[in-house]
This record gives structure tokens, C-alpha cells and sequence, in this order.
């Protein structure tokens, strides 16, 4: 558990700077140069995700229940993983609708995909994990609207064909993830 939580702490820790120390961040990015803070920030969000990784499987191997959760919180939490994967691909694909509604998709895919584990999933490693990617996504997003509203930015208007190849992309990628990656990566089937 203790390998987890560290990468938790690391890997949240570092994306949440822009969150809370959004000054010293422009100070270090000025003060390191662009490529130094951008490898910096990629060796310790890889180290921190590998802690995760590693962390959670040996979390699930000694499992703390704290919770047994009704056996359909699983389809749920597979249907909510639709939305979580096309809010995914609009964050990446330029012009869609999606993306100029929502403005920051990619953390709201991260807040559904969370909540949807936490739904399904009862253990304490399950809350730590989930969790704490919830909690992140909820400041994150806070944070980031906030930094539009001050900086008065505009979002270009979306259009039909890229928002409806967000979509396909998007099923096309929870389908391969819920009805094949799932089981062989972590071991859980879905729909199983």
C-alpha cells in the first residue's frame, strides 16, 4: 500500500501544480527552461505512474474490503467508461464540438472513469486509487476554468465532422479497452 500511495503522491503531486502553485510553476519553467521542466515533469509523472501500477497489484493481492458492491455497479461503471474515453479523444482532436462546449474534457473523462471505479470497486486500495484521481479531477478542473475565466479565453466554436469522429474514436477505444485491454493488463474483466 505504501508504493501506492507514494505514486499517488508524486504523480498527482505533479500534475496538481498547476492547481496550487501555478506562480512558482512559471518561475521554474523561466528559470529551468521549457525542455528541462517538461523532461522533469515526465521522469517524475513516469516514476509516480509506475509506483501506481506496481502499487495497486500488490494492493490487490492483500485486499482491505471495505465495501461489497452490488454486482450491477460493474455494468455501470462500464457504460460510464464510454463517455470517459470520448471526452478522452476530444481533449487531442482539434475542432470538435465536444471540446468547445466542455472546454477541458480530458479531466472530466478522468472524473467520470474515477467515479465509475468507485462505483464498482470496494476495496481501500480501490478508494486511494479512485479517489484520489477524483479529487484531483474535481481541483483540477476548478482550477482550470478559473485560469479561462481570468484569462478571458475563448474557445473556437466546434464542428459535426470532427465531433463525430471524436465519437467513433472514443467507442472504437473503450471497446478494444472493455472487451480486451481490461482483462489482459489488470486482470478484471468488464463484461465478464
Amino acid at each position: 500500500m505504501t508504493l501506492l500511495i507514494l505514486g499517488l503522491i508524486v504523480f498527482l503531486g505533479v500534475h496538481s501544480v498547476r492547481i496550487f502553485a501555478d506562480g512558482w510553476r512559471t518561475r521554474m519553467r523561466e528559470k529551468l527552461g521549457e525542455n528541462a521542466w517538461k523532461g522533469l515533469y515526465s521522469v517524475l509523472s513516469i516514476a509516480g505512474f509506475v509506483a501506481i501500477v506496481y502499487g495497486y497489484g500488490q494492493a490487490r493481492l492483500d485486499a482491505t474490503m471495505l465495501w461489497l458492491p452490488p454486482i450491477w455497479t460493474r455494468h455501470l461503471a462500464a457504460l460510464l467508461t464510454i463517455p470517459a474515453f470520448i471526452l478522452l479523444v476530444a481533449a487531442y482532436f482539434p475542432g470538435n464540438m465536444i471540446k468547445a462546449k466542455l472546454h477541458h474534457p480530458m479531466v472530466l473523462g478522468v472524473k467520470v472513469w474515477a467515479l465509475s471505479h468507485l462505483l464498482a470497486n470496494g476495496m481501500l486500495a480501490d478508494l486511494l486509487l479512485f479517489g484520489g484521481f477524483l479529487a484531483w479531477s474535481v481541483a483540477s478542473f476548478t482550477a482550470a476554468r478559473r485560469r479561462d475565466n481570468a484569462a478571458g479565453t475563448v474557445y473556437l466554436r466546434g464542428h459535426v465532422g470532427p465531433t463525430i469522429a471524436v465519437v467513433l474514436v472514443g467507442l472504437a477505444a473503450w471497446a478494444g479497452f472493455a472487451f480486451w485491454a481490461h482483462a489482459a493488463w489488470i486482470g478484471v474483466r468488464p463484461f465478464g
